[in-house]
């Protein structure tokens, strides 16, 4: 088993080894994720996430023995960076991996458990949600900041963002952090950044024009880019699951 823990619980290694080794018999069951298992343990006064990252194909397990970090590793990683930076994310705890001497299996990030009011996909789903437009407006100042400390985070997808409100303000905190990438970021590198977060004009047109004033650029070049990128992404998204939908089917007539 490897093992590392945030200094600020080094304390809690015993109570932290038992959430994992315990994990499939004990904890509570938290979201519904395709690939990957969340669930809740009590640490003190402290709700704790822990999440459990699928094994991965046999291809990738000898890749994250060897060569690659652990999705678990990157978050942890990641999300001491976004802490260091002043950018939002649930705690980092610890992470845990158990390879074998020549393959890399089950491992876990533990972080600590966020009360949210609503994920960036509410918005996106429901256009009359209170106060939608100043939400946005705030998560594109986020997504601002996020390109001003050199946080390009490639998962930026509707249910990645938690944002919780505090009086009249928005905290926004990203989970699901494996895939980042940090360094300088050029003009289409954010603009591009925005396209996996909605299909509709409507809000492209409300965090074109926010950023645009952000970034002190022409609101109409920020939001044709913008519209440009997202449609370039939903069309290689159906495209996508359309190859899927014909593999299935091509799978249940052989």
């Amino acid at each position: 088993m490897v093992r590392v823990l945030h200094p600020a619980y080094l304390s809690s290694q015993a109570r932290l080894d038992e959430m994992v080794i315990s994990f499939d018999s004990a904890g509570e069951k938290y979201g519904d994720q395709d690939r990957n298992e969340l669930k809740l343990f009590k640490l003190g006064q402290k709700t704790l996430n822990v999440k459990s990252f699928k094994v991965p194909n046999l291809l990738n397990q000898v890749a994250y023995r060897f060569f690659r970090k652990s999705k678990a590793r990157r978050s942890f990683e990641h999300a001491c960076n976004l802490i260091g930076k002043g950018i939002g994310t649930p705690h980092p705890v610890a992470y845990y991996e158990f390879p074998d001497a020549f393959l890399f299996k089950r491992s876990f990030y533990v972080c600590e458990h966020i009360d949210y009011d609503l994920t960036y996909r509410e918005l996106t789903e429901d256009h009359n949600y209170p106060d939608h437009e100043n939400i946005l407006r705030a998560f594109t100042r986020f997504t601002f900041k996020l390109h001003e400390n050199k946080v390009e985070f490639l998962d930026h997808s509707p249910g990645n963002t938690l944002v919780k409100k505090t009086g009249d303000e928005y905290e926004f905190f990203l989970v699901d952090l494996n895939r980042m990438r940090f360094g300088e970021l050029s003009f289409e590198d954010r603009i591009r950044n925005f396209s996996r977060l909605s299909p509709h004009k409507s809000i492209v047109e409300i965090m074109s024009d926010e950023y645009a004033k952000c970034i002190g650029d022409e609101k109409e070049r920020v939001f044709n880019l913008m519209w440009q990128y997202t449609n370039e992404f939903q069309a290689k998204y159906w495209r996508k699951q359309r190859l899927k939908k014909r593999f299935r089917f091509w799978m249940k007539q052989s």
